[in-house]
């Protein structure tokens, strides 16, 4: 009965989903509210609904239709929020491309995507040997005349969503970054962003009353999809030119900003610089290592209140949120706490934690297992790859390949990345746990631990330290510090010091580090 014909879906009452029609609503409902802070510029909802409709008619011009893919070299400025909206609008899928990648790393990208256009800053183009397609070269601020101005002109008349038929079409093409080699290309479609989209908006509590800074690159898992969110919510988008703290502190006193979402890195940069409080409390979400007691103690001394998101860009960004635990708690019950993955992001299908015959794992705290992932804000697959895709969905999930064990009360944690496991006499040592006994030290900025050759044992840890600005750190101290807090097999047997190699997104390159490790233990080997 409930099967017959006339119950079937019908255009009165289903409309695929897509993050387009969030734009249309706040269009609608919050047209005169701040939409865009840049600089000193001011925009309202209305003026970048004018903004997009320039953007996707400027684009049309130019032949970009239903499935071309627009590659998008911009950092995090009203065109590249623009830009989610605009290149969708005409069925095309959008690139954002990491803008700190090598030219010809953005080459093969480029290529891999099958661009028809390029949008871009003078700053971040390639070689012209590495893009050999058409490009719209931007300005470099409203009315600079040094290139495309968005910002002013006719408005062309734009039907936000009339070219998506269908939820499962691409909205967007994501790579990856590319650490252990090629970068993979991974779809996002539209019914996954939406619900990503809507999923932030409720774990994060955005209203039209948030005020969004972007200190996380636009080009990352499109924001963590937060670029749909905030305008989902009428919430301001707050710009921001570069990963700056003072630049940073400037802005969330100027616009008085509630939300923002960076890697830890910048969280110990503002730690490090903040003299006062902000006019109101800010909402964090970050994601990588665990914070430290001290971290947590500085940040909510300064009203920065934290939250630990996990995810991939495979997921959309966040797949699993950690929310503040008791604010009574000592520092170290909640650093602990904090340190955990927490459950399933609002939109997201659960996280489980399976063995290696994709059994649950108990939820005993030790027992480990790898982590893996199902439902509506997964990705599609990977562009131009069956192979590494059915690979990835083996047995029916998406195969994370980050190791946890899951707590008696449900929550998931991280103990490593399958491929960073050390495994040292025939003991595995957990790298994620090293570290987080390094960054409780005092002097210890970041730090991250690999394997490293070993005659011996085949394996030991090696641990990179940057130190905190000014700490006059050292190999004993940290050696001595190890050896309070870790099995003598887990404690690191190499402490080199200096900047540590990072992605555009503050991931720390590891396998930079493992090659620096093989070659230096190779070179003393042999002298």
């Amino acid at each position: 009965m409930f099967s017959d014909p006339h119950l079937a879906p019908r255009a009165a009452n289903f409309r695929p989903l897509t993050p387009l029609d969030l734009l249309d609503r706040t269009l609608e409902c919050h047209a005169a509210r701040p939409a865009v802070a840049w600089r000193d510029h001011v925009w309202s909802y209305s003026e970048f609904g004018a903004l997009v409709a320039r953007m996707a008619g400027a684009l049309k011009a130019q032949g970009i239709g239903p499935g071309d893919v627009v590659s998008v070299a911009l950092g995090n400025r009203p065109e590249m929020l623009a830009a989610h909206f605009a290149v969708p609008a005409l069925g095309a899928v959008l690139n954002t491309l990491n803008i700190r990648l090598a030219s010809a790393e953005i080459g093969y990208i480029l290529d891999h995507a099958g661009a028809k256009l390029l949008v871009a800053e003078a700053a971040y183009l390639p070689d012209p040997a590495d893009a050999i397609l058409p490009q719209m070269v931007l300005c470099s601020a409203p009315g600079a005349g040094d290139g495309i101005d968005w910002f002013t002109g006719p408005i062309p008349e734009l039907a936000l969503a009339a070219a998506i038929t269908d939820e499962a079409q691409a909205i967007s093409l994501n790579y990856t970054s590319g650490t252990t080699g090629k970068p993979k290309g991974v779809v996002y479609t539209h019914r996954g962003a939406y619900l990503n989209a809507m999923g932030n908006v409720l774990a994060l509590g955005l209203t039209s009353d948030s005020r969004y800074l972007w200190t996380l690159p636009l080009f990352h898992c499109n924001g963590w999809c937060q670029a749909w969110a905030v305008t989902a919510a009428g919430g301001l988008h707050v710009c921001l030119d570069r990963v700056d703290p003072a630049l940073i502190l400037s802005e969330i006193s100027r616009h008085a900003v509630t939300h923002l979402s960076c890697a830890p890195v910048v969280l110990y940069m503002l730690l490090d610089h903040a003299k006062e409080p902000p006019p109101v409390r800010v909402k964090v979400t970050t994601g990588g290592a665990a914070p430290t007691p001290a971290l947590l103690s500085g940040l909510s001394k300064l009203g920065f209140d934290l939250s630990h998101m996990y995810g991939l860009t495979e997921s959309y960004g966040p797949a699993t949120i950690n929310d503040p635990s008791d604010p009574e708690a000592d520092l170290d019950t909640r650093a602990a706490l904090m340190a955990r993955q927490g459950r399933r992001h609002p939109t997201a299908g659960r996280a489980r934690v399976v063995d290696e015959n994709g059994q649950d794992v108990l939820a005993d705290g030790t027992t480990m297992g790898e982590i893996v992932l199902a439902g509506n804000t997964i990705m599609a697959g990977y562009y131009r790859n069956p192979e590494a895709t059915e690979a990835a969905f083996s047995g029916g999930m998406f195969r994370t390949g980050d190791l946890a064990v899951v707590h008696p009360d449900g929550q998931i944690q991280i103990r490593d990345r399958a491929k960073d496991i050390i495994i040292t006499g025939g003991e595995n040592v957990s790298s994620l746990e090293v570290e987080t006994v390094l960054h409780r030290h005092p002097d210890v900025l970041l730090a991250a631990v690999v394997a490293a050759p070993d005659p011996k044992w085949g394996e030991t840890p090696w641990a990179f330290v940057e130190p905190r600005q000014g700490a006059a750190l050292t190999a004993e101290a940290l050696a001595d510090f190890c050896k309070e807090n870790l099995a003598g097999y887990k404690r690191p047997r190499r402490f080199i010091f200096g900047p540590l190699p990072r992605t555009a997104t503050g991931k720390i390159q590891k396998f930079m580090l493992r090659a620096q490790a093989a070659e230096t233990q190779a070179s003393e080997g042999a002298s």
